[in-house]
């Protein structure tokens, strides 16, 4: 069954035609439209009789937030766009919803702001009108924006007095010198504690960024694009294109270590080892390369995880990763203590792997076996509207196409060991690294 889904046909529609792929991971046809005022209008016809995912996303993160003391808007906005409008003020808003048995949530991250709702595909031209009302009409008080300012002061705050967070934070301020990524999603403290004085500028961001050129519409489930597409122009169709484009300082190279520490008593030892990685493209397969390098060095069927923490009992947790993102980020290596007194020790384990890495190639075997492994975990992983939605969605953010997902998988097809090593040496150096610990010392047990 598997071998058969990972094999079907998709036919990738656009607005100037059809391509047909093979090997896709996506067993489902998208249709792409975009209408004349730039917004972008996909589809994803699944079987799910009567639920539809609906989801806009907005090309619009933190990594937007350009002026100087003006950081955390495009979080701001995930909460003020609840607010309401003349037409629907929050609770009629929210009684329809909840009448129509639909749920609406939203998140923010460095790249984009994504508002969702699942619910009755019946009710779909429904969902189109609120949601087309509040992206070209919303309208809030000074009172209300103060209010919400508050309150994402508090979520600052009540995230913050986790240990990690604050490392995180520490961290993003350290790695970058000049690109916007030196700030969290949430922004500088300083900058959100300013937040209640900058009404009028929180105008300006939503009108340069809440655009149609930034936006994408994706609806999965029980629909048709022909259905999708009529609606989108109904109520979108008259939403004004901006003129608006962030100028966003490109990074220096790195050209020393960089190391930050944190003093937490009674909280578990952690290190976390990062270095400068690529920007997404669809052009090359770096970021499925280091994927696949940080499972082969550091997921669990490592030989390394079972050194350090199953054989050892070193490490409470060992992990890699690398997110996708519209410029260079990080890829941060990963460590849980049992006692601080065993943090140099791994931290040298980790590098000597790495080293290792840049110039003996992997067994193919484990390269195929850590290939299956993100393939099947992929596949098997969409199985609703919902879950289809959220996985087109992390592609279209960084490169504006859904199909890229399969363009995804099939460059991790393409990788080779040779490209493991290389990835190993061209990102992972101690140049571009920065390095977090949390211990009950003053200052870093690690060198």
């Amino acid at each position: 069954m598997v071998k058969q889904f990972l094999t079907i046909i998709l036919l990738f529609t656009t607005g100037f035609g059809a391509l047909s792929q093979e090997n896709n991971i996506l067993p489902y046809n998208i249709s792409q439209k975009k209408l004349a005022n730039g917004l972008n209008v996909v589809t994803v016809p699944y079987g799910s009789p009567g639920i539809a995912a609906f989801y806009i996303i907005m090309r619009v993160g933190s990594r937007d937030e350009v002026e100087p003391g003006k950081s955390g808007f495009a979080h701001f906005f995930e909460h003020m766009m609840f607010r309401g409008t003349e037409k629907y003020p929050p609770l009629k808003y929210n009684e329809i919803l909840k009448g129509s048995g639909a749920s609406a949530n939203a998140n923010t991250s460095l790249d984009r702001t994504v508002y969702h709702i699942t619910g009755n595909a019946s009710m779909l031209e429904t969902l189109f009108d609120l949601e087309s009302d509040r992206f070209m009409n919303l309208k809030y008080s000074l009172q209300q924006f103060k209010t919400e300012a508050g309150a994402v002061k508090g979520e600052y705050t009540k995230n913050n007095s986790s240990p990690y967070t604050q490392l995180n934070e520490k961290i993003a301020d350290l790695a970058f010198d000049k690109h916007t990524y030196k700030h969290t999603t949430m922004g500088f403290f300083k900058d959100i504690v300013d937040m209640p004085n900058q009404y009028d500028y929180s105008m300006q961001f939503f009108k340069k960024f809440y655009r149609p050129e930034y936006a994408t519409i994706l609806v999965v489930g029980d629909v048709t694009p022909e259905n999708v597409e009529a609606l989108a122009a109904k109520y979108f169709g008259k939403w004004e294109r901006g003129n608006f484009i962030s100028k966003i300082e490109e990074e220096p190279v790195q050209a020393t270590q960089r190391a930050t520490h944190i003093q937490v008593p009674g909280f578990p030892p952690a290190l976390a080892l990062n270095y400068k990685g690529p920007a997404y493209s669809d052009l090359n397969n770096d970021m499925q390369a280091i994927d696949l390098l940080n499972a082969v060095l550091f997921s669990e069927k490592s030989s390394l995880y079972n050194k350090l923490v199953v054989e050892e009992k070193k490490l409470r947790s060992l992990d890699g990763n690398a997110n996708n993102t519209v410029d260079p980020y990080l890829i941060e290596i990963s460590a849980s203590f049992v006692s601080k007194a065993d943090m140099q020790y791994v931290k040298d384990v980790i590098l000597k792997s790495i080293e290792d890495a840049k110039t003996n190639p992997v067994d193919q075997q484990q390269l195929a076996d850590a290939k299956m492994r993100l393939r099947y975990g992929f596949a098997m992983g969409i199985d609703s509207p919902s879950r289809i939605a959220e996985a087109l969605s992390s592609y279209i953010w960084v490169t504006g196409n859904p199909a890229s997902v399969n363009i995804a998988y099939q460059q991790y097809e393409k990788v080779t060991p040779e490209d493991l090593m290389r990835v190993a040496a061209k990102y992972y150096n101690s140049s571009s690294l920065t390095i977090g610990t949390i211990s009950d010392d003053a200052t870093s047990p690690v060198k």
